[in-house]
């Protein structure tokens, strides 16, 4: 795919987002930075990329523009991390003489070990509970994927089918978590984990099928695919039985080891006796790349996630001039988020700053700015004081706060600030909330249906410009309140977060 004829570097708006009225001068310069580092001339991002590196040079370059300080390894502004990649680049797949389409049927989440040849028996087994799977010894089961509470969690299914002697599991995306709908097709098959990470020496196999295609693999046995999922959605029995078609599949696998660089950047504080209460400010600086075609487009260019808001850092010390804080504030541009929190993971283990050094850590990720900023989902809002700085903020530009309304989701554990809070440092991120059957839900249930990992986060996608702008603002006075008050940020008595 070649570049887009809308979206040239260095353009202020694309075309397709630009507002009717002009955007303020802080807002437009946010988004003339968001559209160098999410343009198509930046593939992606991906991890482990060339372009995911010019990417990092770019930030770099800003940061020291800016007169910030270097604060990765050796003095530099970047931190490698070393990774390990395992990507399925292509695959015949049948059930019987059938073919499916890899990445828009099923999917294979390969491992060190995945075989680059299968031909196995199939059985279907509900819930895939220990008590009712029966002789699934050598088979490939297929389980219904519920988040119901009191049916097996993916944990529970994949131990119960270990401990049985199944060889592997295709977990059925349940159309009926509608709080974050599945989404085919997937970009690829690609396995990254650090490379201090154990490597898996058993083979088994670990899918997902997409319920459109369950009753492909159905034929012959009598059963109705459509029962089977609907039943399976509201967390109603499930039969188990065995598949009258073998499944086969040629895979073609590529190991290698990558490495893509956090960028990381000082601004020294004013205050020498808090010199060692670093607030961190961090985003993820990756995203897809290139994968797998939606609507014709293959770049996944990753606008809102999260080019933007490594712009919104940017665009932070672009304000300050190089005037500082009381406290020192390290920018960090993380890579591998997409992959599994990788650059966080790895920081945490090898910091450049201290840990005990680091006093708070505020992320941003998962922000939406497509409908109006009325109320705003704090991440650990009760169990730390950057909580209540974020809601004394908040209640000065007329925006509420909430804790997380849909937990199912697991949104505190699915970003860079979840490594710090687990190592016991403060840290909180922010969702852009909604009242319940609002069009903001509407809006929101859309983007994630259609926008969320899909080519379409790009930069003509629409965008509520005084939402942007409100985020933008309450960040900053975030950010000055928490590195100018008095107290670091601490833990709260009887936070379930803190580690003991």
């Amino acid at each position: 795919m070649g570049v887009k004829p809308w979206l040239a570097v260095g353009t202020l708006l694309a075309v397709g987002a630009a507002p009717t009225a002009k955007l303020d001068p802080d807002t437009a310069a946010w988004w003339k930075t968001t559209a160098q580092l999410s343009s198509d001339a930046m593939e992606g991002r991906d991890t482990g990329s060339a372009a995911y590196l010019r990417a990092a040079r770019l930030v770099a370059s800003k940061f020291e523009a800016l007169g910030l300080k270097p604060a990765g390894e050796n003095g530099g502004w970047f931190q490698s991390v070393p990774m390990n990649e395992i990507s399925i680049t292509s695959a015949r797949v049948r059930i019987g003489q059938r073919p499916l389409v890899f990445l828009h049927d099923l999917t294979i989440s390969p491992n060190d070990a995945t075989p680059a040849r299968l031909d196995v028996p199939l059985t279907y087994a509900g819930y895939c509970g220990a008590g009712s799977l029966g002789d699934v010894r050598g088979r490939i089961v297929i389980c219904h994927g519920t988040r119901k509470p009191g049916l097996p969690n993916a944990d529970e299914r994949n131990s119960a089918l270990r401990a049985a002697g199944a060889i592997g599991m295709l977990t059925i995306a349940d159309p009926g978590f509608t709080v974050e709908p599945p989404r085919w097709p997937y970009a690829y098959a690609r396995t990254v984990r650090l490379a201090t990470d154990p490597r898996s020496s058993h083979a088994f196999v670990t899918g997902t099928l997409n319920a459109g295609s369950l009753g492909k693999l159905l034929v012959g046995t009598g059963k109705d695919a459509a029962a089977l999922i609907a039943a399976g959605s509201k967390g109603q029995p499930l039969p188990s039985f065995a598949l009258r078609d073998r499944l086969r599949a040629d895979f073609n696998i590529r190991r290698r080891e990558i490495s893509s660089p956090n960028v990381l950047a000082l601004l020294p504080g004013s205050d020498p006796t808090l010199a060692n209460e670093v607030i961190f400010l961090s985003a993820h600086l990756d995203g897809y790349g290139y994968g797998e075609p939606v609507k014709g487009d293959r770049l996944y260019n990753g606008t809102l996630d999260d080019a933007a808001y490594v712009a919104l850092l940017i665009r932070l010390a672009e304000r300050r001039r190089g005037q500082p804080f009381r406290r020192p504030i390290l920018f960090a541009a993380y890579t591998g988020e997409e992959k599994g929190l990788l650059g966080s993971r790895w920081y945490v283990s090898h910091p450049t700053v201290p840990l005990s050094h680091i006093a708070g850590v505020i992320n941003l990720d998962q922000l939406r700015p497509i409908f109006p900023l009325e109320l705003l989902t704090v991440h650990a809002l009760n169990d730390t004081t950057l909580g209540d700085d974020a809601r004394a903020v908040a209640d000065s530009l007329g925006i509420e706060v909430q804790t997380d309304s849909e937990p199912e989701r697991n949104l505190l554990r699915r970003t860079d600030h979840w490594p710090f809070l687990e190592a016991g440092i403060p840290a909180t991120n922010f969702v852009f909330g909604f009242r319940p059957g609002s069009r903001s839900e509407q809006i929101y249930r859309q983007w994630y249906r259609a926008g969320y990992h899909r080519p379409q986060d790009d930069l003509r996608q629409q965008m509520d410009w005084k939402a942007a702008a409100d985020f933008n603002r309450f960040f900053y006075k975030l950010v000055e309140r928490v590195a100018d008050q008095p107290a670091a940020p601490a833990w709260k008595p009887g936070s379930t977060l803190k580690p003991q």
